[in-house]
């Protein structure tokens, strides 16, 4: 009995971490995340300029992702083989360059300029590293995502909210097997400290 309870529970605790690793992955997040701080801080047509910036920096790496699983050179859009991920993730670098240079350009609320620059800066720091060193791009885009969030609203619930389910999307990559705790630790670290830089230097 105690041995199929404990299968049970493992049965659980994959699901969950599956669950977990698709509800917070960071094309989801990065598609959410630019319309959320444009309706917050500047109203419905900041939540318009939100969505031009999803649309570039989620929807196109997301789409090639796609395209790569349907045709079967990527395993998954969770992109789980490192030597793989090259060339979705230069991908996603050059569509967030061009969203973040066009919102410059035509004159985007500058707290989602900044948003979008942070995106920009954690691709910067752990693109490279994952070229040697499968760092954890799920902690680093959750980490990110809740650094800006406390920066937009109220920041101790935001933290108090975002903090645990960072931790829990972290143990979800780990309970896979996907990661290491030390590189879903030092993404964490990368998305927090790189978007916290970034909205520090814009002033925002």
């Amino acid at each position: 009995m105690t041995g199929r309870k404990a299968a049970r529970g493992e049965r659980v605790a994959a699901v969950a971490a599956r669950w977990l690793t698709g509800f917070f992955a960071p094309q989801v997040l990065v598609i959410v995340l630019p319309p959320l701080v444009g309706l917050v801080t500047d109203g419905w047509s900041g939540a318009g300029w939100g969505l031009v910036a999803s649309m570039l920096c989620g929807g196109v790496p997301a789409g090639v992702i796609l395209a790569g699983v349907r045709s079967g050179r990527l395993d998954s859009h969770h992109l789980v083989d490192r030597a793989s991920r090259t060339k979705p993730l230069l991908v996603a670098v050059v569509a967030v360059l061009v969203a973040l240079v066009l919102l410059i350009w035509l004159g985007a609320p500058r707290l989602l300029v900044a948003t979008v620059a942070a995106m920009l800066a954690a691709l910067a720091v752990t693109v490279p590293i994952t070229l040697w060193w499968k760092i954890s791009f799920h902690a680093a885009v959750s980490a990110g995502t809740v650094v800006v969030l406390a920066h937009v609203l109220p920041a101790v619930p935001a933290l108090g909210v975002g903090a645990p389910i960072v931790a829990t999307v972290c143990w979800a990559r780990v309970r896979l097997t996907h990661h290491t705790p030390a590189q879903v630790v030092a993404g964490a670290l990368i998305g927090a400290g790189t978007a916290w830089a970034t909205l520090a230097a814009f002033g925002a």
